[in-house]
């Protein structure tokens, strides 16, 4: 049943009545029953928000902990629930130990830096902006070349590739241009004991061998550790419509998704098309955004490194100045990642500390947070 009241668009997102707004209102994410509401106000107009779904922002690289330099240890989580764990983490030196995950598949996002991760199917050069999908149970190691900073995405589902429906499977990118890796001979090492660490219920114990753990010469099958660049994926577009976020997946999960928003061409074909990202009500999703290069038009004060989280339940869209300096714009500039999940996440200790504390009320000032100003004692 389709129903049409009161003053509407023939159009989703185009030619929005004067002296309205557009809401989009949505079941699983932007797949399900949906509504579009025609407010006379954006439902990010608030004035207080007390409780625990008042939007956040941080800076990554002010984590408590990321200067130990040991990968495990240094791995510091921000936001995590039943589905995934999202962490930082910055790397000098190269890993003087292996390492297995016997509680989930790993992202691995290069935010900076460059090296080379030894694993179980080979070893792969890694460079800023690659993905690195390593399996559960996958033994590898990293040797950064050049300090390393790294978004860990980890999931108690498998990771897979999203069925790219009538647009065809080489849309987004070509399956080809994912890289796997192929055994190499082993360089001699001046040593007679290897460390493997696993982690399982978030445990960790330690395996040493005789002879380095990673000694495969050869595999066959269709599971392996996957490596794709973002100048690999190319955006879907369109100059008459704007696309919902899902129109961006790289990698699915059975309630976890991940999408890359790249520098692409704005909606330049119609005047009355909208430009920046539509006012949505977050009703099954929470919303993760790690910022990673590039200009990002939709929100003030966001550097690189940042993170920003909408949690479920409370609205979320542009705020006001970005809406007036996307009307001129033809491009967008930004590099980022989106974590959706379908259950809540819960911030750590480690992210309360560092929260911006007025990050909420940049969609009613105007002014953008203030990296320095945190909350206090939190």
């Amino acid at each position: 049943m389709y129903h049409v009241k009161g003053i509407v668009t023939r159009q989703a997102h185009v030619d929005i009545p004067e002296g309205t707004v557009e809401e989009e209102y949505a079941r699983k994410g932007f797949f399900g029953r949906t509504s579009h509401l025609y407010r006379t106000e954006a439902p990010v107009g608030w004035i207080d928000i007390d409780g625990d779904l008042r939007p956040e922002a941080f800076d990554t690289g002010d984590l408590p902990g990321l200067d130990v330099d040991d990968y495990l240890k240094a791995r510091i989580p921000f936001l995590t629930n039943e589905d995934c764990t999202l962490s930082f983490v910055k790397l000098k030196s190269v890993m003087d130990y292996y390492f297995r995950n016997a509680d989930g598949d790993e992202i691995l996002f290069i935010h900076a830096g460059s090296g080379e991760i030894e694993t179980d199917f080979g070893p792969l050069v890694y460079e800023k902006g690659d993905y690195l999908v390593v399996p559960r149970g996958t033994v590898y190691k990293l040797n950064p070349e050049v300090e390393t900073f790294i978004l860990v995405i980890e999931s108690v589902d498998e990771v897979t590739l999203p069925d790219r429906g009538i647009v065809g499977q080489h849309a987004l990118f070509d399956p080809g241009v994912i890289n796997v890796p192929t055994p190499a001979p082993k360089k001699e090492e001046d040593k007679t004991r290897w460390q493997l660490k696993i982690k399982r219920q978030d445990r960790l114990t330690t395996v040493t061998y005789p002879f380095n753990p990673i000694n495969t010469v050869g595999y066959k099958g269709d599971l392996t550790v996957w490596q794709l660049n973002i100048r690999d994926i190319r955006p879907i577009l369109s100059e008459r419509y704007h696309l919902p976020p899902t129109a961006h997946i790289t990698f699915l999960m059975a309630k976890v998704v991940v999408c890359t928003f790249l520098p692409r061409g704005l909606e330049t074909g119609d005047p009355g098309a909208l430009k920046v990202p539509f006012y949505h009500a977050n009703i099954d999703f929470d919303e993760v955004l790690f910022y990673h290069d590039g200009n990002f038009f939709s929100r003030e004060g966001i550097e690189s490194g940042m993170v920003t989280f909408h949690p479920q339940g409370i609205h979320h869209g542009p705020q006001p100045q970005a809406v007036d300096a996307a009307k001129d714009k033809e491009r967008t500039d930004e590099k980022a990642v989106m974590i959706d999940t379908r259950r809540p996440l819960n911030l750590t200790a480690q992210a309360k500390q560092i929260l911006f504390k007025d990050y909420w009320k940049s969609w009613l000032s105007g002014t953008p947070a203030k990296k320095e100003d945190v909350h206090a004692g939190v």
